[in-house]
């Protein structure tokens, strides 16, 4: 059975869908840097885990948190959880920053150059 969580209005079915599409973006983004030369970046998945090792060793972690329908992101900067709006992106909880912004800026911060994704 499948339920409907009232704060991002997802099903659990579709935040599985959403998220694999949102950790499968981040893996081809990082993908295209390595065929680029861009950067030089590990990607390791476990699951709905994506760990992102910059050359400089630091990482990004994002993590899927099926029984909130939220999306995490630890970087240096700290912790961010973020929900799926109804305008179809991954909002902070806090400030409201989109997902791809701050993860484009904490991965810009950390690498020492900038990032995009």
């Amino acid at each position: 059975m499948s339920t409907q969580d009232t704060v991002s209005g997802l099903t659990d079915a579709q935040y599985d869908e959403t998220i694999r599409a949102t950790l499968a973006r981040i893996e081809s983004t990082v993908d295209r840097w390595l065929e680029d030369d861009v950067v030089d970046v590990d990607s390791a998945r476990t699951g709905g885990m994506l760990t992102l090792t910059l050359p400089n060793r630091s990482q990004l972690i994002i993590n899927a948190q099926p029984p909130l329908h939220e999306l995490w992101l630890a970087a240096k900067r700290g912790g961010f959880h973020f929900k799926w709006s109804a305008g179809g992106q991954w909002l902070d909880t806090k400030t409201g920053e989109e997902f791809y912004a701050l993860l484009s800026a904490c991965a810009s911060e950390q690498a020492s150059r900038t990032l995009a994704f």
